[in-house]
């Protein structure tokens, strides 16, 4: 369903992207009225993209959750479910004329969960659109309020992002940038959350402290020292805290990733036209590469302080939805091996990272992926070890979990590495892509 009204065409256009596959109409609602902001404070034309994966009768509900929107200068919503979604990618791939088309598709929409991939379908959608750039949400995060007002983190993401960074620094934003960076443009904006913890594994914390640091602890790398491990450990997942909004700040500056989250950030055409988010399935974190990247090759950004409401949805918790979450964390936690490496060389390689004109270069992302895969595997065995062994020891669903993890070993070690492979084919791919679905 797409609905539009006519809007000027020298404002802004923005996507405005909440991937779904659960049932989400407040989430919904709560957009399509950030969206109305975005319009009223800034005069942008906003997409508002919807990207359905939820199941018929929920699927249902939202559209009626759609239709029963009111219509708004300014504001066209999307929502598209798998089906067009997946025509739409067929149509892209085809006038790209990519070799492996089928393998594309499989990788821009996966038959599992796949973090990266929805929003890579965002970013290809936002493309078509002619969007200048995109703001993901999440449909299990809500936004503060603030004596009655609501906290739109678009109010910080639209003033500047695609512009140089020296045009906010001459208005006043405060900076932390290095003035010889100064004329690179604003090319992320974004905040993280407060409430529970990013990841949903607070229940091994309740059980036992010591066990939930040795867990968590093994996504770092593995010859780091036990007192960063342990600093790592204490500010894992818990994003801004606990503490509500009581007052915009924003700052001009390189972003650090462990600053920002996926349901609360905006980038920049110039990012993600030139390359995409690791596809990987079941792969919780699969969709923070770029915000690495971004910080690494030396591209402005804003921080500021709107954070998201951070909760989590029942069914991770069940019977069927614990092992398949759990999974996911453990999948994450391999999948460290090959992106610690990518990073410390994006970070070593700085500048390198973009072309002449100050823009990413992709095929040396795909150089430094590839190099990864010939990775020695010993780092992720030992991990594989460590976390059967604490689960089997905090018993019950845990210990049961530890006996798949047992059982599965080699394919989840074979599967780490063909996602980065998969990564670095559709990153190749990716260029090509992001023009066909422009034109």
């Amino acid at each position: 369903m797409d609905r539009a009204v006519n809007q000027a065409p020298t404002a802004p256009r923005i996507c405005l992207a909440l991937p779904t596959n659960r049932a989400c109409s407040a989430a919904i609602t709560a957009l399509h009225a950030e969206a109305a902001h975005a319009v009223r404070r800034f005069g942008a034309d906003v997409r508002v993209l919807i990207l359905d994966s939820a199941a018929e009768t929920t699927r249902a509900a939202h559209t009626r959750t759609v239709a029963a929107l009111p219509e708004l200068p300014g504001v066209t919503v999307h929502h598209l479910d798998e089906e067009r979604q997946r025509a739409f990618l067929r149509r892209a791939i085809e006038r790209a004329g990519l070799p492996g088309p089928d393998r594309l598709l499989r990788l821009m929409l996966p038959p599992a969960l796949s973090y990266g991939a929805c929003t890579n379908r965002a970013f290809l959608l936002a493309a078509a659109l002619g969007c200048h750039s995109v703001h993901r949400r999440d449909s299990d995060s809500t936004y503060q309020v603030l004596d009655g007002e609501v906290i739109y983190p678009v109010h910080h993401e639209l003033p500047w992002l695609g512009r140089p960074a020296a045009e906010a620094t001459a208005a006043g934003l405060p900076t932390r940038l290095d003035p010889a960076l100064a004329d690179r443009p604003v090319s992320l904006a974004g905040a993280s959350f407060i409430g529970e913890l990013s990841v949903d594994i607070a229940g091994i914390r309740r059980l036992d402290e010591g066990v939930y640091h040795d867990v968590v602890s093994l996504w770092a790398p593995g010859d780091w020292p036990e007192d960063r491990k342990r600093a790592l450990v204490e500010e894992s997942f818990t994003g801004a805290g606990t503490t509500p909004f009581t007052g915009d700040r924003s700052t001009l500056t390189l972003v650090d990733p462990m600053r920002v989250d996926m349901c609360n950030v905006a980038l920049d055409r110039a990012v993600y036209e030139r390359v995409p988010l690791p596809p990987a399935t079941d792969t919780i974190g699969s969709d923070y590469f770029l915000l690495h990247l971004v910080h690494d090759a030396g591209l402005p950004g804003i921080l500021h302080n709107r954070h998201i409401e951070n909760f989590h949805t029942p069914e991770r918790r069940t019977d069927t939805g614990f092992p398949a979450y759990q999974r996911r964390f453990v999948k994450f936690l391999l999948s460290m091996l090959y992106f610690h490496h990518v990073y410390d060389r994006m970070a070593a390689e700085g500048a390198a990272l973009l072309d002449a004109r100050g823009r990413v270069r992709p095929e040396r992302i795909t150089g430094l992926l590839r190099e990864s895969t010939g990775l020695d595997r010993a780092e992720n065995v030992r991990r594989l070890d460590r976390v059967e062994g604490a689960y089997r020891k905090l018993g019950g669903r845990y210990e049961a979990f530890a006996g798949r993890l047992a059982a599965t070993r080699a394919e989840l070690l074979d599967r780490a590495e063909r996602d980065i492979e998969d990564f670095a084919a559709l990153t190749e791919a990716w260029p090509a892509l992001t023009e066909a679905a422009r034109t």
